[in-house]
């Protein structure tokens, strides 16, 4: 009886521990996605989920919004490198979305539906896997 109780803790305690890991885990996007930004992709839907994304952390520290036309220009590029100097720091800020970019935007507002662990962007971003 004793070790029927004690495996059923366990059991438990492994299950509470999986869902608290799968919660508080980072957002995968794909490690297969191209790159975004000049001499990569700079074009299509790829580009959109950056420009949206990037709006997200523009709004939130009271900046306007960059237009969301899914075409890389001066606009996406200068955004973009601003992100990357305050969440990767200004030796990273070349203006293209790797991973190390794309993991950030992806985890920057799992409130936004495009972003977080079961956003839409998923398959666009590239991020570590």
């Amino acid at each position: 009886m004793i070790k029927k109780s004690i495996r059923r803790g366990l059991v438990a305690a492994a299950a509470l521990t999986l869902s608290t890991a799968a919660l508080a885990g980072t957002a995968q996007a794909s490690t297969t996605a191209p790159w975004l930004g000049y001499n990569h992709v700079t074009s299509g839907t790829g580009v959109w989920c950056v420009q949206h994304l990037v709006n997200d952390y523009r709004r939130a520290s009271g900046q306007d919004a960059i237009d969301e036309d899914s075409q890389w220009g001066p606009q996406t590029d200068g955004a973009v490198r601003n992100f990357q100097q305050v969440s990767l720091g200004s030796s990273q800020a070349d203006g293209i979305v790797g991973p190390a970019t794309g993991s950030k935007l992806m985890n920057y507002s799992w409130n936004d539906s495009a972003a977080g662990p079961d956003g839409s962007c998923q398959p666009y971003v590239p991020t570590y896997s």
